[in-house]
């Protein structure tokens, strides 16, 4: 099996809003701040392939769905759909994917799912072949939206995901689709349901190479948010969240489980770490991930 990091459409977002009640003074040592008081995100998709005989994409990033006067609220940077295009570099187009596992569906984790905006056209589901994997708390949480989180999903996507006939709800430690080569983890600080999927490793393996690889979602963006008491002001419970986020990484360090990050611009997979006073960290990071082999 074999690994890539899909980089779609990159986004800017307000510091503050990212770093929650961290002050800027603290969280400008880490990135870089532009005038408006945006830092650079990434949105990174992983791509597996062969997984349990499948070729699957791990999330979908922003796309470029939204209208022009949108894409420069939510400042999304690029207009083309640059998912595909990474797709295509990597020798994969969309039509490829047989499974596309979706941690929440937030528009900027989940609108890559979509064809780019046209004018005078309805949003139309890319990935004909594909089954979607959601877990059935983002789902429900998705189709009745709080008020808090409302701007945060695609109205017409639950209705274009259920109409493929290709939906399929997950609420256990495994999914139809996948089996036994992905499990799955759940946490409801930053939404109800948020799916944490891990690509199993070996189970007595050593070294670098050897443990699995989880994609961290929105529980751990990048490597700021790995320093346990780092959350974002868009977590819907942020000391929830950091009960879930050292229980997670207590986890993937004694399993030797990769962190594969989405939103960090300058990392796609990690190792967890920890010092002697107790701080998580990372080491041994990898910018992105070309055909990169995994011991199946």
């Amino acid at each position: 099996m074999k690994l890539w990091s899909i980089l779609g459409n990159s986004q800017k977002l307000d510091g503050g809003a990212m770093f929650g009640n961290a002050p800027r003074a603290l969280w400008e040592r880490w990135t870089t701040v532009d005038e408006a008081n945006r830092i650079d995100l990434a949105c990174r998709a992983l791509l597996a392939s062969p997984l349990a005989g499948k070729t699957v994409l791990f999330e979908a990033g922003i796309g470029a769905f939204f209208a022009p006067a949108l894409r420069e609220r939510y400042g999304v940077v690029e207009a083309n759909h640059v998912l595909l295009d990474s797709l295509a570099e990597a020798g994969f187009s969309h039509e490829d994917v047989d499974v596309v596992v979706l941690s929440h569906l937030h528009f900027d984790h989940a609108g890559g799912l979509l064809a780019a905006w046209q004018e005078g056209e309805p949003p139309r589901l890319l990935f004909p072949n594909a089954t979607f994997l959601v877990s059935a708390a983002c789902w429900d949480r998705a189709r009745a939206p709080h008020q808090r989180d409302r701007a945060s999903f695609i109205p017409e996507l639950p209705a274009l995901l259920e109409a493929s006939g290709r939906l399929e709800l997950v609420d256990n430690e495994f999914s139809k689709a996948l089996g036994r080569s992905v499990r799955f983890h759940y946490s409801d600080g930053h939404t109800p349901g948020l799916m944490l999927a891990e690509i199993v490793g070996p189970e007595h393996g050593g070294g670098e190479d050897h443990g699995g690889v989880v994609f961290c979602a929105d529980l751990i963006p990048g490597r700021p948010w790995v320093h346990v008491p780092i959350t974002m002001g868009y977590d819907r419970n942020a000391e929830l969240l950091i009960d879930e986020k050292r229980a997670f990484l207590e986890d993937m360090l004694a399993r030797n489980v990769h962190l594969f990050f989405t939103h960090d611009p300058g990392c796609a997979l990690a190792r967890v770490v920890r010092d002697d006073k107790g701080k998580f960290g990372t080491a041994h990071e990898h910018a992105e991930l070309r055909a990169r082999a995994m011991a199946a």
